[in-house]
């Protein structure tokens, strides 16, 4: 899988944030994934700063510890005045969760090279997927806290952010208005390739399984269109539903004109081999090798023989712009070998001279401030965070990260939705620019005339 996911229910998450206020959990470690083993824990939790660790048993018991400071094997006692133990249980759905601090908070927890090691409350105790447990400096019932169950069916850690609420004035200057919304609309359909050999610049979207690349298409088509439409496949599963390489021109109204720009869907990236897209099929799409609706094969790339494989290319089957698609809401939890192949993806665009820029999808599931309105995208310092630590993992400047949100749940067109939107296809069509650019300066191609 491409992501590590979360155990949390939302209801057991609700449970968990009235006793942490209004924040934001982001999943560092998962005893399943990484490893029930203290090297594992520390690797991926020290220096994060505030975190809850989440223990589960098979009782059904959810149960834990909240630090506001950091893990960073000191093997001192850390004084932490907010520290506190925690519990509900999913047989006692009523009930409030139980919460503990400690008698002495100058002992909060041991800063060891163990697990979580809260005195009364030792996690991942001896590397393995059991609990010590000893009330004491929490002083607690241990019926209440695990129902005296303490083997580890899962062990999570979320670092615990604060969305750091709205900034006075948007950080980037986005017109809402249903004009502006008119005016972008006119632009994208009225836009054209400098080069007279290119009727539409080819836009590839790339990213992990679940992403929304497709969405991301179906949003913008739903725009042109005037309802909200779904021609390419989306939803949820442990694979990419995107099985087939596709390219799909967008019209303006049912009946209307063709639009410049063919969005390219391709296969999910994922983690293991021989899972998702590899680097031979992500050069054969750059280089125009790939025809529509080749079926993306894990084991085996594309191979010369094939029917779906384009023997001449010329300018306009190539991919003029890669547009890497990522899930805001999971920005933190791309694991390092995702991380790694986005940065041998980017390599390979580079060296192909093919510009680049990320489509930040979900904003508005990674930050509540924008769930509420839209609008606060750019108000948002939680979502700015957001935007700038995908700058630093993937290398590019924070100008080409976009935030978008695409329609999913929706029935009807949003005039907010579709500004992000069309701004987002707009942006794009200004980066394909320079790949056109350089086209005509080193083969000194015909520009056609501005249309306007």
């Amino acid at each position: 899988m491409s992501v590590v996911t979360s155990r949390l229910t939302k209801e057991q998450e609700k449970k968990l944030c009235t006793l942490l206020g209004q924040a934001k959990l982001s999943l560092l470690f998962k005893a399943t994934v990484h490893g029930y083993n203290n090297y594992a824990f520390h690797q991926k939790c020290d220096r994060q700063g505030p975190t809850v660790t989440v223990a589960y048993n098979k009782s059904g018991y959810v149960f834990g510890a909240y630090t506001s400071k950091d893990y960073a094997q000191t093997g001192q006692n850390v004084t932490d005045d907010r520290a506190f133990l925690f519990s509900f249980c999913d047989h006692k759905p009523k009930a409030e969760p139980l919460r503990v601090v400690s008698n002495n908070p100058q002992f909060a927890f041991t800063d060891s090279s163990t697990g979580p090691n809260y005195a009364s409350l030792v996690i991942l105790y001896n590397d393995t997927d059991t609990v010590q447990s000893n009330p004491g400096t929490y002083n607690f019932d241990p019926i209440q806290m695990h129902g005296n169950d303490l083997q580890l069916i899962e062990c999570e850690v979320y670092r615990v952010e604060d969305y750091g609420g709205l900034m006075g004035t948007p950080w980037r200057n986005i017109p809402w208005k249903s004009e502006r919304k008119k005016v972008l609309m006119e632009t994208i359909t009225n836009w054209r390739p400098d080069v007279n050999s290119v009727k539409q610049a080819r836009m590839l979207l790339v990213g992990p399984v679940g992403a929304g690349k497709s969405s991301f298409f179906n949003s913008v088509s739903s725009v042109f269109r005037g309802h909200v439409t779904s021609q390419a496949n989306t939803g949820s599963a442990g694979t990419s539903l995107t099985t087939q390489f596709r390219t799909y021109s967008i019209k303006a109204c049912q009946k209307g004109k063709t639009l410049p720009i063919i969005l390219c869907d391709s296969m999910g990236l994922e983690e293991g081999l021989n899972s998702g897209m590899d680097m031979d099929d992500f050069t054969s799409i750059l280089r125009g090798q790939m025809q529509d609706r080749y079926q993306f094969n894990s084991s085996m790339p594309l191979q010369t023989e094939s029917v779906y494989f384009r023997k001449s290319v010329e300018l306009k089957d190539k991919i003029h712009t890669v547009a890497y698609v990522i899930d805001a809401s999971k920005v933190k939890l791309l694991p390092d070998k995702m991380i790694e192949k986005f940065a041998a993806l980017r390599r390979k665009a580079n060296q192909m001279n093919v510009p680049q820029l990320v489509l930040l999808t979900k904003v508005d599931e990674a930050c509540p401030l924008v769930a509420a309105d839209l609008k606060n995208v750019y108000r948002s310092n939680y979502i700015n965070r957001i935007m700038r630590e995908v700058s630093d993992l993937l290398g590019v400047s924070l100008s080409s990260v976009v935030p978008v949100k695409n329609y999913s749940q929706e029935l009807e067109l949003d005039n907010d939705i579709d500004v992000l939107l069309l701004s987002a296809v707009n942006q794009m069509l200004r980066v394909t620019e320079g790949y056109f650019d350089d086209i005509y300066e080193n083969d000194s191609l015909d520009r056609i005339k501005p249309l306007f």
